[in-house]
């Protein structure tokens, strides 16, 4: 069996084995990954469930009660955004964290299909 692999465009990757190519957009591959590792991390489980329990937090809450430095918290929760997982909504100069859940259910029917 041979594998090899040729860039086509810089979003697409061709995987041709046994002469079958299977088209994967490597851009898009790689921000999935992206998306799911932000679920796959103790700490960020830890915030995603403070956020769902309090409703609606902001940062200076979500580290005090979790015992964190703030720069840890807001590095999290900006991993936790950028994926989709949280919202936020400023209110002065406050910015109030909650959750997205139709992203989490989304993602979650995702990771269902790829394991069944």
């Amino acid at each position: 069996m041979t594998v090899t692999t040729h860039l086509q465009e810089p979003e697409n990757t061709l995987v041709n084995v046994n002469s079958e190519a299977l088209k994967i957009n490597y851009h898009n591959l790689k921000k999935a990954a992206l998306v799911l590792r932000a679920l796959n991390h103790k700490l960020r489980q830890q915030i995603l469930h403070l956020i769902e329990t309090e409703k609606k937090i902001t940062v200076t809450e979500i580290y005090i009660k979790m015992r964190l430095e703030q720069s840890v918290a807001s590095q999290h929760l900006a991993i936790l955004r950028k994926a989709g997982f949280v919202n936020t909504e400023r209110d002065g100069k406050f910015i109030y964290y909650t959750v997205n859940y139709k992203r989490v259910e989304q993602v979650g029917d995702i990771v269902e299909q790829l394991v069944a």
